[in-house]
C-alpha cells in the first residue's frame, strides 16, 4: 500500500513540477537559443504543423522512455514519473493547443481559471518582439493579475 501511495505522489508531484520546467524551457530555451525552432510558434505559418511541434515530441519521447523502461526495468517510480508528464503534457495540449490557438475548433468554457490563464496567454503572444519582450511565460498557473486583464 506504501509503494502505491509513493507511486500516486509521484505522478502528482511530477504532474506539477512539469509547469516548472514548461516555464524554464520556456523562457530560457524556447525564447533563447532555440528560438530559431520557437520562432514560428509566434508568427503566422502555413499548415497545421510548426518547427515548435518538435519541443512536444521532445518530451513525449522523454515521458515515453520512462514508461516503456520504467515497466521493462520495474522501477515503478519511474514509470510514475512518465505518467506524470503525459497528465501535464495532456492538459497542456487541451489548454495551449486546442483551447487558446484552436487547433481543434471548439468553444473554451466560460471558467475563471481558465480566463486567467488565456489572458496570461495572450499576453505573452502580444507584442512584436515576442522573443525578448515576452510575459507569462507558464502554460498552467498563472497570477491574479491576469483576471482583470481584456474578457476573452
Amino acid at each position: 500500500m506504501l509503494e502505491l501511495i509513493i507511486n500516486v505522489a509521484i505522478v502528482i508531484g511530477v504532474a506539477f513540477f512539469m509547469e516548472g520546467v514548461a516555464w524554464f524551457t520556456h523562457k530560457f530555451i524556447m525564447h533563447g537559443f532555440l528560438w530559431v525552432i520557437h520562432e514560428d510558434h509566434h508568427r503566422p505559418h502555413k499548415g497545421y504543423f510548426e518547427k515548435n511541434d518538435l519541443f512536444t515530441v521532445f518530451f513525449s519521447l522523454v515521458a515515453f522512455f520512462l514508461f516503456f523502461f520504467g515497466l521493462l526495468w520495474e522501477i515503478y517510480p519511474m514509470f510514475s514519473a512518465g505518467l506524470g508528464m503525459s497528465f501535464y503534457g495532456i492538459f497542456y495540449t487541451i489548454f495551449h493547443d486546442i483551447l487558446f490557438h484552436k487547433r481543434i475548433k471548439i468553444k473554451a468554457p466560460k471558467w475563471r481559471y481558465l480566463k486567467r490563464i488565456i489572458n496570461a496567454h495572450r499576453t505573452h503572444h502580444a507584442g512584436r518582439d515576442t522573443q525578448r519582450n515576452a510575459k507569462a511565460y507558464g502554460f498552467l498557473f498563472a497570477s491574479k493579475k491576469y483576471d482583470n486583464f481584456p474578457s476573452t
